[in-house]
């Protein structure tokens, strides 16, 4: 298969100025967190903890989104499956963990940004906002709109992420104002997620014909892969490919299927590391407590001796 990518040329497969873009991100978080934070009223240095989750999702972002896993994703459904699941459960993670508390209070607690976020982060606001986003856009037509331009693509990408970023929110609780669920809430809240999600990869698993024309019909393909292919590479190669199905081993159903079925795993997991992280520090804080030792006991038990 990779052979066969490397028609695609340098820019689609690597995508050197998303590449920059990463790097540049980086280079702010650098400077704003590190040599010039007091300049911006900034506190401590982030953590090596902090820093190692930021600058992971930023490796991860570039993979996802500029690395040859992008151009499979406008081949091979498992290969966008496999994107989304990182794009919005693994990547907002990382970025959360990895932004020190003051400069999540320059962001949160300003005039306009408070109060919509307090509004937008109460439980099941957020995981509604998210897995109906989510689900909607995984509806064939939404899903073959969204391949027909740069613009929609993006846009939409882009207003799912954000709900992601307001979905874990509550849960990382980088601030006190993301604190309104105890542990027992958080472990419904998780489960909820990710019996809401179901549905959506239900509807792909167990579908019996291709469901998007994005993966199926020739030319709502070669425009999907538009946007990733420069435009003058794609037009000297048209007449060469014949379709997804010559660069993947799988048939289009076989790929669907597949690709819903990598998507609720890869959910799971992450959904199963989080009620680990909520559930043992609340199980070991509640074994910690022993029942007072009632009065004269003691006293009673030196006499007996």
């Amino acid at each position: 298969m990779w052979l066969q990518l490397q028609i695609f040329g340098f820019r689609a497969l690597w995508s050197p100025y998303f590449m920059m873009f990463i790097i540049g991100l980086a280079l702010i978080y650098y400077l704003i967190t590190c040599p010039y934070r007091h300049k911006f009223g900034g506190g401590e240095k982030p953590s090596i903890k902090q820093q190692s989750f930021f600058y992971s999702a930023l490796v991860l972002l570039y993979i996802v989104k500029g690395s040859p896993v992008d151009l499979l994703t406008h081949i091979m459904l498992t290969a966008h499956m496999i994107q989304m699941a990182i794009y919005y459960f693994v990547f907002p993670i990382f970025i959360i963990q990895g932004i020190p508390t003051w400069v999540w209070k320059k962001i949160v607690r300003r005039p306009v940004v408070k109060p919509v976020l307090q509004f937008l982060t109460k439980p099941l606001i957020s995981i509604v906002l998210f897995c109906g986003l989510f689900s909607f856009y995984h509806i064939p037509f939404i899903f073959d709109f969204s391949k027909t331009s740069q613009i929609s693509h993006t846009a939409i990408s882009l207003v799912i992420l954000i709900a992601a970023f307001i979905m874990w929110l509550p849960i990382l609780e980088p601030l006190k104002e993301f604190e309104k669920m105890p542990p027992l809430v958080k472990m419904a809240y998780l489960l909820a997620n990710g019996l809401l999600i179901t549905p959506a990869c239900a509807l792909i698993i167990f579908a019996e014909h291709p469901l998007y024309d994005a993966y199926t019909a020739s030319g709502a393909w070669i425009q999907a892969m538009s946007l990733c292919v420069p435009g003058d590479v794609l037009s000297g190669i048209t007449s060469t490919i014949s379709g997804p199905e010559m660069f993947s081993p799988l048939t289009i159903l076989q790929d669907q299927q597949a690709g819903g079925i990598i998507m609720k795993i890869m959910q799971e997991i992450v959904l199963a590391i989080l009620l680990g992280t909520v559930f043992f520090p609340w199980f070991n804080k509640g074994s910690y407590k022993v029942d007072p030792i009632p009065a004269g006991s003691t006293s009673e038990s030196t006499t007996k001796a």
